[in-house]
C-alpha cells in the first residue's frame, strides 16, 4: 500500500508561481479530489507527483522515499496516470494501447504473455470498452479514448492511481460509471487515488477528502462537508452558487437572476 505526502510544495512556470507552499498527503483506501476553478493548479499538481514537472521547493514523499530517487520504471509500476488531454498514436487498436500498461511489468526484450493478455482484456471488460479492441484510436471519442486510457492504467496494476478531469469528455452515465468503477478499486483494493475533478457535485459524492485549491494555495481541506460550504464556494467561485444540504451532504445549485436552477 502506498502514501504519499506532499510537504510545501512550490510549482512555478518561469516567473509565474502556479502552487504555493501547499501540503497534503494521499492515503491507501482513500480517494482525495482536488477541486477549484480552471487555472487554479490541479493538473500541475498531478504532473508534480508523477515526476512529469519537478517541484521548484518542497517535497514528494512515497512511503518514505523521495520521488525523485525513485526510477521511472519503478515509479511506473507504483502510479498510474490518466491525462486530462491523453497523447496516444493513432494508427494503434484499443487494445494496443491497454497492453501498453503492462510495460512495467516486463523485462528487457520481453514481450506480453497471454497473463499480460488476459489483465488487459478484464481491464477492459470492466471499463466496458471491449467493443473497442480492434478498433484504431483516430477513430474514436474523446470519451471513448478516455475509457481506453483509464483501461490501460487498470492493466498496469499501481498501488495509486492519479487521474486528472477523468470524466471531462464522458456523458452523465459514463461518468458515473468509471467513478463508481475507480471508488470500488480504491475502497476493496486499498488503493491510494487523487483526482482532479471540475465538477463540485461529483467530488462530493464520490471522495472521502477534499482539498480545494485557489490562488495558489489551498483555501480547505477535509471532508466533502468541511470544504463544501456556502462561504468556500462563493469566495473561490463568486456568488453565482448556492450550497444546499441534501440527505447530509452538500449539493451545488447555480443561481441566475436572482433564481435557483437545478442542475
Amino acid at each position: 500500500m502506498l502514501k504519499i505526502e506532499v510537504d510545501r510544495l512550490t510549482l512555478n512556470y518561469g516567473r509565474n508561481t502556479v502552487i504555493r507552499d501547499i501540503s497534503f498527503t494521499l492515503e491507501p483506501g482513500c480517494m482525495l479530489g482536488m477541486v477549484g476553478p480552471n487555472g487554479c493548479g490541479k493538473s500541475t499538481v498531478i504532473k508534480a507527483i508523477s515526476r512529469v514537472k519537478p517541484p521548484d521547493s518542497g517535497s514528494i514523499v512515497f512511503n518514505g522515499r523521495d520521488v525523485s530517487k525513485i526510477s521511472h520504471l519503478d515509479l511506473a509500476r507504483l502510479v498510474g496516470v490518466v491525462p486530462q488531454i491523453p497523447l496516444l498514436p493513432s494508427t494503434f487498436t484499443a487494445f494496443e494501447v491497454v497492453l501498453m500498461g503492462r510495460n512495467p511489468h516486463l523485462g528487457l526484450f520481453q514481450t506480453e504473455g497471454p497473463n499480460d493478455i488476459e489483465i488487459a482484456r478484464v481491464a477492459m471488460e470492466s471499463t466496458r470498452t471491449s467493443h473497442l479492441a480492434s478498433r484504431r484510436i483516430g477513430e474514436l471519442s474523446g470519451g471513448e479514448i478516455q475509457s481506453v486510457v483509464i483501461a490501460r492504467v487498470l492493466a498496469q496494476r499501481t498501488e495509486a492511481i492519479l487521474l486528472d478531469e477523468p470524466t471531462s469528455n464522458l456523458d452523465v452515465g459514463r461518468q458515473i460509471e468509471v467513478l463508481d468503477l475507480v471508488k470500488d478499486l480504491c475502497r476493496k483494493q486499498g488503493l491510494t487515488v487523487g483526482v482532479a475533478l471540475h465538477d463540485l457535485n461529483l467530488a462530493v459524492q464520490y471522495c472521502d477528502k477534499l482539498i480545494l485549491l485557489h490562488d495558489g494555495s489551498i483555501r480547505a481541506e477535509g471532508t466533502p462537508a468541511q470544504v463544501v460550504t456556502q462561504a468556500n464556494v462563493s469566495a473561490v467561485y463568486g456568488a453565482g452558487s448556492h450550497v444546499y444540504n441534501i440527505d447530509g451532504a452538500p449539493a451545488i445549485l447555480p443561481r441566475a437572476g436572482g433564481r435557483l436552477y437545478p442542475l
